[in-house]
């Protein structure tokens, strides 16, 4: 989507997905744009996101580079692969040292640098020690706050947020079959999220649900809200 779009008016945000299938999955970034829509602003957004591809894959790869370069992008999201934030050694050695040189490219072209961080597996990942899926998220979120804090990088915490749907309404579908991949509802948050971490506003109240009940989406935008603007 570009800013050739007839939703909203005033000044164009443009913003980049850089991550793997967790982003491509229902087309985060479509998605986010036309909730951007619903609330009155203009966007545009690209995606840089082959199935599997960690930060390393991106940090070494010309096509991700030339993708940063392509536009005056206003923000460029970050999202590593699904495991590797949480397990100490291969974020410390992968992650960290990828994210720093895609912090660094990210900022020479003017634009700011947002962490998606991620969910976890609903099974967890009992071979590194993860047995349940909150333990997992437990670790993924130490991740991402790790190379956050260091770099002094925004968050977009969409594995928090979808934590708050799982201890608040457990009957949500957030992932599909594979215990992995997000379910449009688990993209729907997401794109809250990315919402209110943006524009610095509540989605709550917008009408675009990406064909969800419309009360389903208007939890999903409450718990978004309360996650990333603190909001009672």
């Amino acid at each position: 989507m570009d800013c050739s779009s007839p939703f909203g008016s005033g000044p164009c945000t443009r913003v980049l997905f850089i991550g793997n299938s967790y982003t491509a999955v229902n087309d985060l970034p479509t998605m986010f744009a036309n909730l951007a829509g619903a609330g009155g602003q203009r966007v545009e957004t690209g995606m840089a996101a082959p199935g599997g591809w960690t930060l390393a894959n991106h940090a070494s790869s010309s096509d991700t580079l030339g993708k940063i370069k392509s536009t005056n992008w206003n923000y460029v999201v970050i999202q590593e692969q699904s495991e590797i934030p949480s397990i100490q050694l291969y974020r410390t050695q992968d992650m960290y040292p990828a994210a720093r040189n895609l912090v660094r490219d990210i900022r020479n072209i003017g634009a700011t640098p947002v962490f998606f961080e991620t969910w976890a597996h609903r099974d967890g990942l009992p071979e590194n020690g993860m047995q349940n899926y909150e333990s997992m998220q437990f670790q993924i979120d130490n991740g991402y706050l790790g190379i956050a804090q260091e770099l002094n990088v925004t968050l977009a915490p969409v594995g928090f947020a979808w934590l708050m749907v799982r201890r608040q309404s457990p009957q949500l579908d957030l992932w599909q079959a594979d215990g992995s991949h997000p379910t449009e509802q688990g993209t729907y948050l997401a794109a809250c999220v990315f919402y209110s971490v943006i524009f610095k506003k509540s989605p709550e109240g917008l009408t675009f649900t990406a064909q969800q009940p419309v009360e389903t989406a208007q939890l999903l935008q409450k718990i978004a809200a309360e996650t990333v603007l603190n909001v009672p």
